[in-house]
């Protein structure tokens, strides 16, 4: 009866219910048709992850040239799961054929922390008596347990325990009432709990005690503010409107804009995957490949605080925790404004449900100020022409930390990256007068928000005209020759130093300001007519600190990816999270992904191959009052922009604002009337 069942859902998956594309995310149907086959031959499993596994790149090739006359690639599930007694197991079954492909324990593993996870762990510490002592020594009263929270973060690594078992630290804080911000409450020590016993094993106490503050609440929400002075009340409202629709068309989940066409898939870990990124090229009349898939790939957020248990404070939000599993259910007018197209996010619960984030995904239009302009002094002619650019977006909340992922779209043919950070502070707790000796601020009177970092890594898969490319780093540089020589006789020549990258041992490069270091990727059979130069595109990142923990540091061996801002590889299916699959409790010997693919062979070819870019970028965050209690948006940015890709300006044909030539202003015309915004009014 089980295995007809089974017949049945992969029956249904392959047939009527199938996605049209294959890579869109699973649906619940997919990921209940993957458990029922599971169940069927393995019993009872505790599910950590049900995605898409994504088709081999050459596969997808070869049905995206002509998917009229090609098979289309089976949908497969790629699944994490841990077994009654605590093994884990990856596997992946194919939902096209109703059975199990790979089935295999991975030991010595912990697979990430779901949120179910990290919601039991506040329910045990409460009645944990070694935790109700801890709160009293604080001082708070056992029959103010219900007043004590906890952000469960993975343990990281500790040598104590090593990762034969799955562990996560508990974060304490207090809330005197339900409303107050527990985060200006935090207290001194540190439950260790044991997932698979769900119960604490250990309490890291610190030497010097520091007993629970008593300044009063420190909250942002409304009643708060109104009772201490109340709202702005001069705003007036800004309305978004587009009377004629979207200029977007969505065919699945595939989105065409402005001569753009791109894919937008989400799992579990990554949040948003952008795929088969194309352009459609007027002067060439074909669209034009630029990336396979772009993808947040991995974080790390790194604390500076170097006391004991502090050093395990360095959350791989991705790969410990996942973006897609985090993220928010989005509010029209509140997290995306004007006219908003959403898709959802199916997922698998522990027991094997499927379940829904509605509006995961965000898709709008803005209006993007100028686009190009030129006024020419001599005649009065002008020519302006505004910008409107689409934003692809997800909001993920890591405990106490926000982070809102814009992918933007520009009509010159520019992606951009956005980034904003916001939420709350993570704090600990510290004595009056205390010395933070500068690991840390006090924000708030008994408040300490200990330094820190946001290191994100951006994997692009390009295919710049194809899947044969090449990366350059690009140095600004001065020319050779002192003042007065023949070759530099005025001293002001520069250029742009372009180093290829050959082999993926030597593409490992830091940022230099100094240089203001771009990275080309470039297709070097394909020579821009008038520049003579290869078809390009170029990064463009200037948020790129170094990691400040030092070389041998456990952050260091655990975030191999964060050593360089950039890392080049040879293309392989299978390389896709560069801190490794398993992230929770490794100890960094060896160091997993990144450092130990390219260790691996050093010498291989990254020239004119099928290659990935992997780009570590962020800021360095040393708090401020102002960053309290609750954090206004820090944004970070990137580019990718086109360089001798184009014939020329690829955004010529976007409407002009407003527009009049020399001959029309001779002539006493006024020009392109019918372009002015009729809209925009004077105050």
């Amino acid at each position: 009866m089980v295995l007809e069942r089974v017949k049945q859902l992969a029956q249904q998956v392959s047939n009527t219910l199938a996605p049209p594309h294959p890579l869109d995310p699973l649906s619940t149907t997919e990921i209940e048709a993957a458990v029922s086959i599971l169940r069927s031959q393995h019993g009872k499993l505790y599910y950590n992850a049900v995605t898409i596994l994504e088709p081999p790149k050459a596969q997808m090739l070869k049905w995206l040239a002509d998917p009229d006359h090609t098979q289309k690639p089976n949908r497969i599930a790629d699944i994490v799961v841990i077994s009654t007694d605590g093994k884990v197991f990856d596997g992946h079954v194919d939902l096209t054929q109703g059975k199990v492909i790979k089935w295999e324990e991975t030991p010595n593993v912990q697979p990430l922390i779901t949120m179910e996870d990290l919601q039991i762990v506040e329910h045990v510490v409460r009645k944990d008596p070694g935790v109700i002592e801890q709160c009293r020594l604080s001082g708070i009263p056992a029959n103010e347990m219900d007043k004590v929270y906890c952000d469960p973060w993975t343990i990281g690594y500790d040598e104590r325990f090593g990762n034969a078992v799955r562990l996560q630290q508990a974060l304490m804080y207090y809330r005197p009432h339900v409303d107050d911000s527990q985060y200006s409450f935090p207290l001194d020590f540190c439950p260790i709990y044991d997932s698979n016993k769900q119960k604490i094993i250990h309490i890291d106490v610190p030497k010097v005690r520091r007993p629970l503050s008593r300044a009063p609440p420190n909250n942002y929400h409304v009643k708060s503010v109104e009772d201490g002075g109340g709202f702005r009340t001069d705003l007036k409202p800004i309305n978004i409107t587009q009377p004629e629709g979207v200029s977007f068309t969505m065919k699945g989940r595939t989105i065409e804009w402005q001569n753009w066409s791109i894919h937008i898939g989400f799992n579990y870990r990554e949040g948003i995957v952008l795929n088969n990124i194309g352009f459609f090229d007027k002067a060439e009349g074909v669209v034009r490949p630029i990336f396979y898939r772009l993808s947040l790939t991995e974080m790390v957020v790194p604390y500076g605080n170097p006391e004991h248990p502090h050093q395990r404070k360095h959350a791989f939000d991705l790969g410990e925790y996942g973006g897609g599993y985090m993220t928010n259910s989005l509010s029209l007018g509140c997290d995306c404004k004007g006219s908003i197209h959403y898709l959802d996010f199916d997922f698998v619960n522990r027991a094997g449900a499927a379940s829904t984030i509605k509006n995961a995904v965000c898709i709008h239009e803005e209006d993007n100020g100028i686009l190009f302009k030129h006024s020419d002094f001599r005649d009065d002619s002008v020519i302006v022409t505004r910008a409107r650019k689409l934003i692809i977006s997800h909001i993920f909340t890591a405990a106490n930390y926000e982070y809102c992922v814009y992918w933007i779209f520009h009509q010159d043919g520019t992606i951009q990256l956005e980034i904003k950070l916001t939420g709350i502070l993570n704090t600990y707790a510290m004595n009056p007068g205390e010395d933070t000796k500068g690991w840390g601020t006090e924000v708030y009177p008994g408040v300490n928000a200990h330094n820190h970092q946001h290191l994100f890594c951006l994997r692009v898969d390009p295919s710049v005209d194809g899947q044969k490319n090449t990366v350059f780093q690009v140095d600004a540089a001065r020319g050779a020759g002192e003042v007065g020589s023949p070759e530099n006789p005025y001293g002001n020549a520069f250029y742009a130093k372009k180093t290829k990258y050959t082999t993926a041992g030597q593409a490992r490069a830091g940022y230099d300001g100094n240089t203001s270091r771009t990275w080309d990727i470039s297709n070097e059979s394909k020579l821009h007519p008038y520049s003579k130069r290869p078809a390009t595109y170029k990064l463009v990142s200037r948020e790129v600190p170094d990691l400040l923990p030092k070389e041998g540091s456990l952050v260091w061996k655990r975030a191999g990816f964060a050593r360089h801002a950039v890392h080049v590889t040879k293309y392989s299916d299978d390389q896709i999270h560069p801190a490794g699959r398993h992230v929770p409790q490794t100890s960094g010997e060896p160091s997993q992904g990144l450092p130990l693919w390219i260790d691996a062979n050093p010498a291989e070819n990254i020239e004119n191959e099928d290659i990935v870019l992997w780009h570590t970028f962020g800021l360095t965050h040393f708090p401020a009052p102002e960053d309290f209690p609750v954090m206004p948006a820090e944004p970070m940015s990137l580019l990718l922009r086109p360089r001798n890709f184009f014939l020329r300006n690829p955004a010529l044909d976007v409407p002009p604002s407003y527009a009049r030539t020399p001959s029309q202003v001779a002539a006493g015309k006024t020009g392109c009337s019918s372009c002015v915004d009729k809209t925009s009014v004077q105050v």
